[in-house]
């Protein structure tokens, strides 16, 4: 038997998906191998912003710690 390929998203939306149904979120996120946190994370996403939040967001961090945006780059 093949292994059946999944993607992120894909696995994302079967977990929103069975906590919909009723499932607790221990026992869906033990199903999953996710933690709690991690449960609320994606469910919380989910409730807030539809589909297009169980897709990776970007790590790039918005900006950097030691920025000053009071003075322009040095060339």
């Amino acid at each position: 038997m093949p292994w059946r390929e999944t993607s992120v998203m894909e696995e994302r939306l079967r977990f929103v998906a069975r906590l919909l149904e009723g499932g607790g979120m221990s026992e869906v996120g033990r199903d999953f191998g996710i933690s709690r946190k991690t449960g609320y994370n994606i469910f919380n996403r989910y409730r807030d912003d539809g589909l297009e939040a169980l897709t990776d967001r970007s790590r790039h961090p918005v900006r950097y710690a030691k920025q000053r945006e009071d003075v322009p780059p040095l060339r």
